[in-house]
């Protein structure tokens, strides 16, 4: 897959964490941005399509959330405090409990090392700031499957 195609997020179909359905339950996204606007427009988008969503303001709080609310799919920011988004992402893919949860960074940085970077710490896919969100959404769907 070239760089273009992973930063158009058209990467290939990954399968649904855990190979099955959850019943009756939607699916739930963890939203991890530092910057509040960023994550409030995603929840709101994610949950007018049926998602479940769960917002964390660091990779601290992630790290306490993923053990209460373990999600379907985990949109990470890169920049931020504490850890940034390719260690923290590293760290997710190298725990048993976790390594399967698709990862789907959300950054300001664009440059293809970036993007290059962000695919050798584990992302299923990259999607630049400002979001465009109907892409996003079905990217969503194509990895984890409609809510």
């Amino acid at each position: 897959m070239t760089t273009q195609e992973q930063q158009a997020g058209t990467g290939t179909d990954r399968p649904v964490p855990g190979g099955t359905v959850r019943a009756a339950m939607a699916r739930k996204v963890i939203i991890v941005d530092d910057d509040r606007e960023t994550r409030e427009m995603l929840q709101v988008l994610l949950e007018l399509e049926g998602y479940e969503v769960k917002l964390a303001a660091n990779g601290l709080r992630l790290i306490s959330t993923l053990h209460v609310d373990k999600p379907d799919l985990i949109l990470l920011d890169v920049m931020m405090s504490w850890i940034d988004g390719f260690e923290l992402c590293q760290a997710i893919k190298k725990n048993p409990e976790f390594r399967d949860i698709p990862v789907f960074f959300i950054s300001g940085r664009t440059a293809p090392e970036d993007v290059e970077r962000g695919f050798a710490a584990g992302c299923h896919d990259y999607f630049p700031k400002p979001i465009d969100g109907e892409r996003l959404v079905h990217r969503i769907r194509e990895v984890i499957g409609p809510p």
